[in-house]
């Protein structure tokens, strides 16, 4: 699975159908639907509705959407897509969710799976790939965090094949939600078109996650000592969040429309070589890109200790692997960098991997209630303070189904129209190890995101280098 701009992605043009998800009763009528679901969403989804809630009247533009493409060979069979689609909607709650703010607590109430069912619509022909683009870009950034449902579903037709597309609000999934949803749709199509009913492993709510967290974590105060790791990353980075160390020509308290970039980093041998490098320094591709991206930005003038936050996926347990929602939490990482030099890269690996280590530790307490405690000046806002540095790293081979990738060709389109940073998604496929950066449109974060890459490249390869010629 690749993540790239939806800008830089060529879809072939056809006919367009598209899905609606409809409900037998209103979602604000769901007292007649006696087997509805309510509970408290997630931290996450709680922060991020808010957001959207009380910016909905101001300029702040924090609209997002997440989207998947994927390919289907052979002609398409329309009612097994629509069956697959529908069967996805009815095994997760979350996509079936109303979300609604009752006395200030956020509640998510799913309607049963018998209640909700598809309407098609042929949208229409589309003669030339630009025409379709818009067409689709428009759809994607229609999506409304506010409004049900929280799911666009479509395909484009063609005769020998044909793409599918999902687009997501991220109140409703993250970026490890997308290969379930690619894995699961081509799975029950194959058994659709097949006359077989499709054999699925089991999934669980992300209701019964967000509910759990919420009560587990809503009486946690300042004072207790789970807040003891965040605490001492904050007294030592003088700030909750850690700032990005360079000038990216934005000011704190505004948004800006955001620049969104890809670039494949290394190659399939390239990144071997990349793994084989950081293991024999006790570390893994994860840690060793981490090093890397600590030690170019120390070259470039940054500092000699490395702080940033990186999100942690939170589908620790089996039950969760084919689920969908936002299992994700987000957590301070800090360690030294080495000296220039092979030595220095080695010391660097050992050390993002140590942290890492002890970072694992303390991933049970949520990032928006820490931030609520801990900073909430900050929390205030609908959006973070300043320009932070944001690290993320996915094996998008090992996801359910991530085998078949080559075949199926998803491709993975995170959008957000505004931001004050930068932030880099870095993941790797069978392709080798790629990089999505969205940033401020400004000159300056253009020119030191280039450079860091730059700068990136090089490191990564002395590591995978330092390997092949020990």
């Amino acid at each position: 699975m690749l993540q790239i701009p939806f800008t830089d992605t060529r879809i072939a043009p056809g006919t367009v159908v598209s899905w609606s998800l409809r409900a037998k009763h209103t979602p604000r009528s769901r007292g007649d639907d006696p087997a509805a679901v309510s509970k408290s969403a997630s931290f996450n989804q709680d922060k991020h509705h808010s957001s959207s809630q009380a910016t909905r009247s101001t300029s702040d533009c924090i609209a997002s959407s997440i989207t998947i493409t994927f390919e289907i060979e052979g002609r398409l069979d329309i009612a097994a897509l629509e069956s697959a689609l529908l069967l996805l909607v009815r095994r997760h709650e979350v996509l079936r969710c109303e979300f609604r703010r009752l006395a200030g607590d956020l509640t998510c109430t799913a309607l049963s799976p018998e209640s909700v069912s598809l309407e098609a619509e042929q949208v229409g022909h589309f003669h030339t790939p630009e025409g379709l683009h818009t067409h689709l870009d428009k759809e994607f950034k229609s999506i409304d965090t506010l409004s049900w449902p929280l799911i666009l579903m479509g395909a484009v037709v063609r005769e020998s094949r044909s793409t599918v597309y999902l687009c997501f609000d991220h109140l409703v999934c993250d970026g490890m939600s997308m290969p379930v949803v690619v894995n699961e749709i081509q799975t029950a199509y194959a058994a659709h078109t097949a006359g077989r009913l499709p054999e699925l492993p089991p999934t669980a709510s992300y209701l019964t996650f967000g509910d759990a967290q919420r009560r587990r974590w809503s009486s946690l105060r300042p004072d207790d000592d789970r807040l003891d790791y965040w605490k001492g990353f904050t007294a030592r980075n003088g700030g909750f969040f850690p700032r990005f160390p360079f000038d990216i020509g934005v000011a704190d308290d505004r948004l800006y429309p955001m620049a969104n970039r890809s670039r494949r980093l290394l190659d399939a041998d390239e990144t071997k070589a990349l793994a084989a490098g950081a293991r024999a320094a006790g570390g893994s591709v994860f840690t060793g890109v981490l090093a890397a991206v600590a030690t170019a930005l120390r070259r470039l003038g940054g500092p000699s200790v490395y702080r940033g936050l990186l999100p942690v996926s939170e589908r620790n347990a089996e039950v969760w692997e084919h689920s969908l929602g936002w299992f994700v939490n987000t957590m301070p990482i800090e360690f030294e960098v080495g000296e220039a030099g092979v030595g220095g890269l080695a010391a660097t690996i050992a050390g993002a991997s140590a942290a890492y280590t002890e970072m694992q530790r303390h991933v049970d307490v949520p990032f928006v209630r820490a931030w609520e405690l801990l900073a909430p000046e900050a929390y205030r806002l609908h959006h973070w303070p300043y320009a932070v540095n944001f690290f993320s790293y996915i094996d998008f081979r090992r996801a359910p189904g991530g085998e078949q990738h080559p075949l199926w060709k998803p491709k993975l389109h995170v959008w957000a129209a505004c931001g004050n940073g930068i932030s880099h998604w870095f993941h790797r496929t069978a392709a080798g190890l790629h990089v999505n950066t969205l940033h401020v449109d400004t000159p300056e974060a253009q020119q030191i995101n280039d450079a860091q890459l730059d700068e990136l490249v090089a490191v990564l390869r002395e590591i995978g280098g330092a390997q092949r010629n020990s």
